[in-house]
């Protein structure tokens, strides 16, 4: 008998947490309430007192956060070549100008020398994405940011859990903006935070959120500026809530799966595997670069042999200077040999929190088979 089909990703919603959600809807409050407010408390107990405010979708948060920093036109906004697409959205669609940089190619995060290499007077923030749970090193951009005067605003979808020299991603810094999406470590379905101790700039937040509205007293409300909708609803909170109290546990678990692929892998020639990190590593995902012109192969006849063999595979990600939007920036292939090489290589392996070591050591032994055949 064949084994079963394993995803590259599997949201994991329990018993218990689907109890949860028929209490919600039987409640008749299934809107921005009190789980959403119980979330954000629990939230903010787990970063060490940060004001935290939740979110519908991370896309949301960032670009409202780069608004209430006042972030338009004429503004340059720096932010690695190797993310999602959401990051360089996000600032276009502000209207300011993207300064795209590339990434180390073991870490596939930027640093703060490249940063420093594209300041100019029109820089107003820098965006570092702390690639699949991997932290970047902080200590020197901060620095850096805070000689300029220029914002940070981490872009932390992959690192809830994350720790750099032992303290939580969101737990300090200047802003922390985390995605809940269906394929985190922590799922509300759709979903997403920020944390900051800027007072004035989570002030803002709250009203960007809903409407620009603040309610008074008698239900009456005013409406303080023009503002778009990102609430998130009780319903995606109640299930954010049980995925919080059990985060470290499975954080815990995807690293030893992390630390089983990098065993079952090293020494396989023409793949480059992750950065390992330390412990303070989330492990959202486990990208390995393979070099698929040596195996005589390509990305999609290697990802269709794979799920021949019942084992899904992922893509992450193109790098930004290759996306349509952004073939107006005048962004020169040769300026990113690290991104382009990553874009070009990367194969994502399943990892998820419900997965089995033999789950790994069954990918491990296919890859290795089908780049052998």
């Amino acid at each position: 008998m064949s084994e079963p089909f394993l995803p590259f990703v599997r949201p994991f919603i329990s018993p218990d947490t689907r109890q949860g959600v028929d209490e919600v809807l039987a409640s008749g409050w299934i809107t921005t309430g009190p789980h959403v407010a119980a979330l954000e408390s629990e939230l903010s107990d787990y970063l060490k007192g940060r004001p935290v405010l939740a979110y519908s979708h991370a896309t949301g948060v960032m670009e409202e956060t780069l608004r209430a920093l006042g972030i338009g036109p004429g503004d340059e906004v720096i932010l690695p070549d190797m993310t999602f697409a959401a990051g360089v959205n996000v600032v276009l669609r502000v209207g300011a100008t993207p300064v795209v940089v590339d990434v180390d190619l073991h870490t596939r995060n930027l640093d703060a020398a490249r940063v420093e290499a594209v300041m100019t007077g029109r820089t107003r923030a820098v965006m570092p994405v702390h690639m699949a749970g991997l932290p970047v090193d902080l200590d020197p951009l901060y620095a850096l940011c805070e000689q300029h005067g220029v914002r940070v605003v981490e872009d932390a979808a992959h690192a809830i859990g994350t720790r750099y020299k032992g303290r939580l991603i969101g737990s300090f810094g200047d802003v922390a903006c985390f995605s809940f999406h269906a394929n985190k470590n922590l799922t509300t379905i759709e979903g997403a935070a920020v944390s900051s101790a800027d007072a004035t700039l989570m002030e803002n937040l709250r009203l960007r959120r809903f409407h620009g509205q603040e309610k008074l007293d008698d239900a009456s409300y005013y409406i303080i500026l023009s503002a778009n909708k990102y609430n998130l609803s009780d319903v995606a909170a109640r299930i954010g809530r049980d995925q919080l109290a059990v985060l470290e546990e499975r954080n815990a678990h995807r690293r030893r799966l992390a630390r089983l692929y990098l065993g079952a892998l090293e020494g396989l020639e023409h793949v480059l595997l992750p950065a390992r990190g330390d412990a303070g590593h989330a492990w959202h995902m486990f990208a390995v670069c393979i070099d698929f012109e040596h195996f005589g192969t390509d990305r999609k006849a290697l990802r269709a042999a794979m799920a021949e063999r019942g084992i899904g595979t992922g893509m992450h990600y193109p790098p930004i200077h290759r996306l349509s939007v952004c073939q107006s920036l005048g962004l020169r292939e040769e300026a990113f040999p690290n991104a382009g090489r990553i874009g070009r290589e990367t194969l994502t392996l399943p990892l998820f929190a419900e997965m089995k070591e033999t789950d790994v050591e069954r990918v491990a032994k296919a890859l290795r088979e089908v780049l052998n055949g």
